[in-house]
This record gives C-alpha cells, sequence and structure tokens, in this order.
C-alpha cells in the first residue's frame, strides 16, 4: 500500500513535473476523504435518531428541527401508518428486486452498445423504510369528487444497489430523501374501487443525499459531488415535481388524460419594482465595505427566472414582470432569491417566501416585503392573480405587451411517421448518395422521434420514444399568448439520430377562436412528410383575466404605507372638530372587566346620532391592519353603538367605515396582581369615585397576522392619560417582547416622546413567526420612561400582556 501511495509522486519526480502537482493530488485526496466521512456521519446520525422517535424529538426541542405535526395542528401523526409499512417492507422490497432484474437492467442495455453488459450484481434494500412524518389532508378547499394528501417523506435507507458494467463496479450504499409527496385520490367513485385513480407528485425538488460505492465513489470528489446529485434531481424533477405527475388509474377504462394534465389553477404576474437598503457584500482589500451588484431569482416549482443586474447599488430598480402558471393551490409558492453578482461567487442577500393562496384569494397584492435570511433590506413586489376564463370578448391586446392568454397542448401522440426524410423527399436519388453501409442499416431502424413546440420567441421539446413509426408521448406544455389572432403553434417533429426533419404542422391560434370552448382535440395532418402521416394533440386556449379585488374581503397582506396620527371627526353643524383627548367626564365612569367590548369611537352626547359610518375619507387611517377588520360589523346600528357606550370610556379613534370594538385596559385592582415593581401607586397618582378604581392609562395597539408576510405585525399607535412619574414630566416609549423570548435582540423599542402624557407613536414591528407559533405566545408590552442615567424617577409606567392564543390574528384587532 505504501508503494501504491509513493507511485505517483515517483512518476511524477520521473517526468520532471513540479511539486505542486502532487500537492494538488494529495489536496484532493484528502478533500475526498473528508467528504466522504462528513456523508457517512450524516448517515449514521439519521439512522440513530430514527431508532428512537422520542429521542429525535427531544433533541429536535433544542434545535427546533421539530416534525411538521408539532408545529402545524392540520398535520397528522400517522404512526400506525409507519407501522404497516414497517411491517411490510421486505415485500416491497423483494417486489422492487424483481423490477429491478426484469424490467430496470434490460431498458439499461438497450439504452447504448456500451452497457449491454450491465448487470446487477446486488440488490438489497435494507431494514429500514420510508418514514412518514405527518399527513395534511385538504377536503373543503377542494372538488368534493376528490381528496388530497401532503405526505411529508423520509427516507434513510440502507439499500445497497451494485451494478458491473464492463468490469468496472459502481454501486449506492445508503440515500438520503426528504420531501412533500401530494397524493390526489380522484375521481370518488360510488362503487367498487370506490377511487378512479391515483395521481402523485413532489411539490419542490426533493432533497437528495447519495452515498457511493464502488468506482462510483469518484462522485464524492467536491466539485463533482454537486454536479452528480443536482443532475439526479433535476432528473426527479423532469418526472416527478409538477408540473410532471404520476397517475395510476385503479378502475378499467378509466379515462386519466384530464387527471395527469389539468388544467391550471391560474398565472401570478410578478412586478418586480425595486429593493432597499440591501446588504452590502463586495468589499475592498477586504475591509472596505462597497456597494453590491444585485439581481433576483425568482422561482415557482421548477420554473425560475433571473432579473438583470443592477451595478453598484443598494437600493435597485428592476422593473421587470414575470409570468408563472400556477398548477396546484393550495401547495405551490412564490420564492424571491437575491444575490450580489460576484465573478468568483454570487453571495446570497436575502430570501422571501410568499403563500399563492392568499395572493390568489386578495387578487392583487402591492407591498414592501422584509428580506429573511439577512439582516437588512426590503423588496417591492406588485403580484397580480390570472384567473383563467373562457370566454372571448376578455380577450384583447395588451398595450404594455403582456401576455393576454395561454395556450395549453397536450401532445398524445404521432401516426404513420416515416422511417426518414428520404422516404417523401429525396427517394432514389437521396438513397444513391449514400455510399457507407453502416449509416444505410441506420437509415432502415424506425425513427427514435420527440417534437419542437413553438409559439413565438419560446420552444419546448418533448422526450424522445425510441423505434417506432407510431410514438406516444404523453406530455403537457404550456406557452404565453400575446395576440391570439396572428399568433401560431410551430410543430416539428425530428429524429433524434439521424437530427432530420420528419414532419412538421402549423395551427394559427385564430382557429381556437372559431370554437365556442376555445378548444380543438383531433388528427392534425403533417406537412413534408408521408401522405398518412398524422399527429393528434389537444389545444386549449384560454384567457387571462385579472379580476377586481373584492373590497368587502379582508386582505390577507398588510399594507406597506405608513398612516398618519389617529383623530376622532365630530360634526357639529357645517363644522367638523378633530378631538385627541377622551372626555373627562365620561372618562371617570367606572371600568369594566376586560372581555367586556366597547366601540372604539365615542362622540359627545349631542352629536352622538351623528355618528357617520360612510365617510372614511375624512380622516387618515390608523394603521395597516385596519382593512383587516370584520366587515360584517358594516351593518350594525350606530345608535345602538352609542347607547352602550354610557357604560365605558372613551376612547380615541378615527372616523371608519364599521364600528370597531375594543377592550379596557384592566384596572388598578387586576394590575395589582402583578409585580408591584412594574406599578408604583400612591395617593398622589390615584383618584377613587365612590369606591371605584381607574385604569392607569392605556395603550392603543393594532395587532395581525400577516399570511403574505408571515409575520405578526404589531402597530403601536398611541398611549393616553399616562401617569406622570415625576414633577418634571415623563418621555415615554414602548417596549415590546413576544413572550418567552426576553434575548436583547428580539426586542422592539418606539422612539421617545419628550414631555407628554398622551403620546402619538404610529410605528409598526413585525416578528417572522409561523401563525400556529405565534398563538403560543404572549405579547408583552410595557410603557416606560427614557430617564437619565443616575435618575431617581421611576422607569416603569405600566404593562400589559395580551394572550395571542384567545386572539382572531387573522382579522386583527385594534384595542385600548
Amino acid at each position: 500500500r505504501t508503494m501504491l501511495w509513493l507511485g505517483p509522486v515517483y512518476l511524477a519526480g520521473y517526468l520532471g513535473l513540479s511539486g505542486s502537482w502532487v500537492l494538488l493530488g494529495l489536496a484532493l485526496w484528502l478533500c475526498w476523504g473528508h467528504n466522504r466521512r462528513w456523508k457517512r456521519d450524516r448517515l449514521a446520525a439519521a439512522f440513530a435518531l430514527l431508532e428512537d422517535e422520542r429521542e429525535a424529538v427531544c433533541r429536535g426541542l433544542a434545535a427546533r428541527h421539530l416534525p411538521a405535526w408539532v408545529h402545524f395542528p392540520d398535520v397528522e401523526r400517522v404512526e400506525w401508518l409507519n407501522k404497516v409499512l414497517v411491517q411490510a417492507w421486505p415485500y416491497f422490497g423483494t417486489i422492487l428486486e424483481k423490477t429491478f432484474k426484469e424490467i430496470v437492467e434490460p431498458k439499461i442495455r438497450a439504452k447504448n452498445v456500451h452497457l449491454k453488459t450491465c448487470t446487477f450484481t446486488k440488490i438489497h434494500f435494507g431494514e429500514k423504510c420510508p418514514r412518514i412524518n405527518g399527513i395534511k389532508a385538504y377536503t373543503k378547499e377542494i372538488d368534493r369528487r376528490q381528496v388530497t394528501l401532503d405526505l411529508q417523506i423520509c427516507y434513510v435507507g440502507d439499500c445497497e444497489i451494485h451494478m458491473d458494467i464492463s468490469k468496472f463496479n459502481l454501486g449506492v450504499k445508503g440515500v438520503q430523501l426528504y420531501g412533500t409527496l401530494r397524493v390526489i385520490l380522484e375521481p370518488l367513485l360510488t362503487d367498487a374501487p370506490f377511487i378512479g385513480a391515483v395521481t402523485l407528485f413532489f411539490m419542490q425538488k426533493p432533497h437528495l443525499e447519495i452515498n457511493w460505492a464502488g468506482m462510483s465513489n469518484l462522485l464524492d470528489v467536491p466539485g463533482i459531488n454537486v454536479m452528480s446529485d443536482s443532475l439526479i434531481q433535476d432528473f426527479i424533477a423532469s418526472r416527478l415535481v409538477l408540473p410532471n405527475r404520476i397517475t395510476v388509474p385503479l378502475k378499467k377504462n378509466m379515462n386519466i388524460a384530464h387527471l395527469r394534465f389539468p388544467i391550471p389553477h391560474g398565472v401570478v404576474r410578478v412586478h418586480l419594482l425595486e429593493a432597499e437598503n440591501l446588504v452590502q457584500k463586495d468589499s475592498f482589500l477586504g475591509a472596505i465595505r462597497g456597494k453590491s451588484d444585485p439581481y433576483a431569482l425568482l422561482r415557482v416549482g421548477t420554473v425560475q427566472y433571473r432579473s438583470k443586474t443592477v451595478s453598484r447599488d443598494l437600493n435597485p430598480v428592476w422593473n421587470e414582470t414575470f409570468e408563472f402558471v400556477v398548477h396546484e393551490v393550495p401547495g405551490q409558492d412564490l420564492e424571491v432569491d437575491l444575490y450580489d453578482e460576484d465573478p468568483d461567487k454570487d453571495d446570497f442577500m436575502g430570501s422571501l417566501l410568499i403563500s399563492l393562496v392568499d395572493v390568489m384569494n386578495d387578487r392583487t397584492v402591492e407591498e414592501w416585503f422584509p428580506l429573511s435570511k439577512t439582516t437588512s433590506g426590503h423588496l417591492h413586489l406588485k403580484l397580480e392573480w390570472l384567473s383563467l376564463v373562457n370566454d372571448q370578448e376578455k380577450l384583447h391586446e395588451d398595450k404594455k405587451g403582456l401576455t393576454t392568454a395561454i395556450l395549453i397542448v397536450y401532445l398524445d401522440s404521432a401516426f404513420n411517421l416515416p422511417k426518414n426524410h428520404f422516404e417523401y423527399s429525396n427517394g432514389e436519388c437521396g438513397a444513391k448518395k449514400i455510399k457507407n453501409n453502416k449509416y444505410l442499416k441506420k437509415m432502415e431502424r424506425e425513427p427514435s422521434s420527440f417534437v419542437l413546440l413553438t409559439v413565438g420567441n419560446k420552444t419546448q421539446k418533448s422526450k424522445t420514444c425510441n423505434f417506432t413509426k407510431d410514438p406516444t408521448w404523453g406530455q403537457a406544455f404550456t406557452f404565453f399568448v400575446h395576440s391570439a389572432h396572428s399568433q401560431s403553434l410551430h410543430v416539428e417533429i425530428k429524429d433524434k439520430d439521424r437530427d432530420s426533419v420528419l414532419g412538421t404542422s402549423v395551427v394559427c391560434l385564430s382557429h381556437l377562436l372559431t370554437d365556442p370552448n376555445m378548444t380543438l382535440d383531433q388528427r392534425f395532418q403533417l406537412d413534408h412528410s408521408s401522405s398518412d402521416s398524422f399527429i393528434k394533440m389537444k389545444l386549449v386556449l384560454r384567457t387571462l383575466n385579472v379580476e377586481e379585488p373584492d373590497p368587502q374581503r379582508v386582505k390577507a397582506g398588510v399594507s406597506a404605507s405608513k398612516q398618519g396620527p389617529v383623530h376622532v371627526i365630530e360634526k357639529g353643524g357645517n363644522q367638523q372638530k378633530f378631538v385627541s383627548t377622551p372626555d373627562p367626564e365620561v372618562s371617570k365612569v367606572p371600568p369594566v372587566s376586560r372581555d367586556f367590548a366597547t366601540p372604539e369611537s365615542l362622540l359627545k352626547k349631542d352629536s352622538r346620532e351623528d355618528l357617520d359610518t360612510n365617510d372614511s375619507s375624512a380622516a387618515p387611517v390608523p394603521s395597516e391592519a385596519v382593512a383587516g377588520l370584520n366587515e360584517a360589523e358594516h351593518s350594525q346600528n350606530p345608535e345602538h353603538h352609542a347607547s352602550s357606550a354610557l357604560h365605558s370610556r372613551a376612547a380615541v379613534a378615527p372616523t371608519l367605515p364599521v364600528v370597531q370594538e375594543l377592550r379596557l385596559a384592566p384596572s388598578v385592582a387586576s394590575l395589582g396582581s402583578l409585580p408591584s415593581s412594574c406599578f408604583e401607586l400612591s395617593s398622589s397618582n390615584l383618584e377613587l369615585h365612590n369606591g371605584t378604581e381607574v385604569p392607569l392609562g392605556e395603550i392603543q395597539l393594532t395587532v395581525r397576522y400577516a399570511s403574505i408576510r408571515q409575520s405578526l405585525v404589531v402597530l403601536v399607535n398611541g398611549c393616553r392619560n399616562l401617569v406622570p412619574s415625576s414633577n418634571r414630566g415623563v418621555d415615554p416609549y414602548v417596549r415590546i417582547y413576544l413572550l418567552p423570548d426576553r434575548r436583547w435582540t428580539s426586542r422592539k423599542k418606539t422612539s421617545v416622546k419628550k414631555k407628554t402624557l398622551n403620546p402619538q407613536y404610529d410605528e409598526k414591528f413585525e416578528f417572522f413567526e409561523s401563525l400556529e407559533d405565534v398563538k403560543k405566545r404572549t405579547l408583552d408590552v410595557a410603557v416606560k420612561n427614557s430617564r437619565p442615567f443616575i435618575s431617581q424617577d421611576r422607569k416603569e409606567l405600566g404593562k400589559v400582556r395580551i394572550d395571542l392564543s384567545q386572539e382572531d390574528l387573522i382579522k386583527g384587532f385594534v384595542q385600548w
């Protein structure tokens, strides 16, 4: 072994090569060994965690890497199914071993002459079976004749597969696979087997790691391993990731074409406008920070677009538009990644994940989205949901050059293709020019054909059907159409081996407009081919319709525009007066319990019946979340709310198109149960009226959860009636924690307002957590006095804690 290692060193010296070649080879060998050990350690760790789920969950508590059923209540734990898989796995392994020997091995041998010696020497799928960490079932958001399941697959397998090709041993020893597999049971039937077909596909590219064996160990060399894994993932994506599907019929004579290729749900149009405050990635001499050259990668499923690069700008402006076909909702998301373009390796600058379900419901969303996985940066996007409608009246050319329709091509099959282009073009004359006997034999073979489909400047290629004159492709393609009246679909069938054209066809899209359903399902005669050569396709044209947002619907996102201070409009005669402080006579009424809901705005006694519930333009909206209040309250009687307000204290609020509800701050008696350090009560700052307590000031908060931004939004509107802590006045500010997280980095703090007991802040803060996680948390809000360092003044002016599990965060609330 020592002589074998020293052999390359001796050879390098014998040939007179530089010693740097020896060092380079040594470095590559060390990297390869380190990478191999790293993969084996990961595989061993995964095996160890799967041995004991209790231990795995306990370890995940510290790292926050828990199964989905822990985080999301609608994801169900299915231990019974995992037990069934464990019991049945040896039988599945036997079936798979037989499939590899009888089906896969002959297909590999037929692929190429050099693969004719391919033989599987060992096939063993091991003792570790795939595991399902959780299942989420959809029944309400979909058609009633189907059931949709999302299975979170985790496979840490100890399989061993070895293959010999021309005395070379290749193999796999261990596989890790993680991903979300969607299973659609459709259609549901009234007779056995009760389910017509099963459709399988991955929502996103699954994560894959392979531990190679034999000569394929070379694929673990750094640089090559990334390429090999990505090629395998692309191979899986081309067959199992949306929009690709596998459909297995369970009932005889079941037509599965419409199940394999359903019409997409819609199209999302993404306007990439601009960004601001991006992080600085470029540096000069490794120390001096410069600017960045940002660009964006936008991705939905397997479709990805790249924006232009803006040089040396931390506030880039793109103004670009991208369109994505959305096949599954719920399920698909829009992913945006920002990178800094560099000559060697592009630096990551932040990412964004947007749920397309919320975009579909809101129809139009335009916001500044904060970037995650980075220290700073916001991205300005405008998202439009385009529904697919069968209406020719809405089909018109866009003046801005945007697409107006979508063409869906279902490529079925072809019939009687010629063996080669000489059969119809040159005949005997063309055959005489060929003198090579090998080529003549090749010309006699059946063609291996594929199809090129072109609309405008976009061309898509089908898979190749080998050695047949009647190929069946069974694929679907989508094209964006700018002008259906003038554009055409160009079809070209080519032979893979000879790169010759076997037939062409041109279909004008205007022919689809003559059909009421804008659909053509027929055989098309092939030009430049045999007289009896046809291609069968189904063409579906759908208009892209931008629907107007529903004004009655609660928005899923939060508007990015910051609003002004809060005011109340009083109407007296022909004049309007802005009121910023509560009525002192009403404010001394005894408080009620915390759960008692009161109107947000109270007018004076002589103007209560003049409450205008329709004028929303007279005063600015207090926060971004006001639009999220329940519109069902619009129809409530203003006089009823005004009469019920006699039993509560006055509140400062704007004139809104809804009569909102709020809760009173806790009384002194309830606050006394908190630690005494929070409230230092004295006779100078507490007045008693008929034995009742008066609250120690109030703070108005707007709280709601933004589904699109995946964040809890807290808007601190303002405070009133704060208790002064000294004769010199107070400089109040607001501090917010999302308990139990009390880290200094997660603390939110407003600006300081000087010398006031009724400060107005109108500042917004966001906590980036999932909705399920937020509902388990408590919002801790404290009003503090910004005092000098050596001052004896009291710092805490009051505190309130809000149990978020008791609130409807999607609807949101504005409360004092």
